[in-house]
């Protein structure tokens, strides 16, 4: 791996966080990680048989963020003055 430039180094703390970023890091105090692994790791594939399983964590996280409530409105429709009644 090549060493980091000072303003590659400089750039890489102001870079501007994604919307996945944001909505995962104020979920991460909110949801109960491991009492939902716990629950649903006896019925999680397991390795073997086929193709590894991605990790259950991995899972929950992909699904939580893809998931949607119906009643919220889309956030790039917000900006452009396009709201939902």
């Amino acid at each position: 791996m090549s060493q980091m430039s000072f303003s590659d180094f400089e750039y890489a703390g102001k870079r501007k966080q994604t919307r996945r970023e944001r909505f995962l890091a104020e979920m991460e105090p909110v949801v109960p990680w491991s009492a939902l692994v716990a629950l649903i790791e006896p019925h999680y594939p397991k390795a073997g048989g086929g193709r590894k399983p991605y990790p259950l964590e991995t899972m929950l996280r992909i699904h939580l963020v893809s998931v949607r409530p119906s009643h919220l409105p889309d956030t790039p429709a917000e900006g452009h003055g396009v709201h939902l009644i």
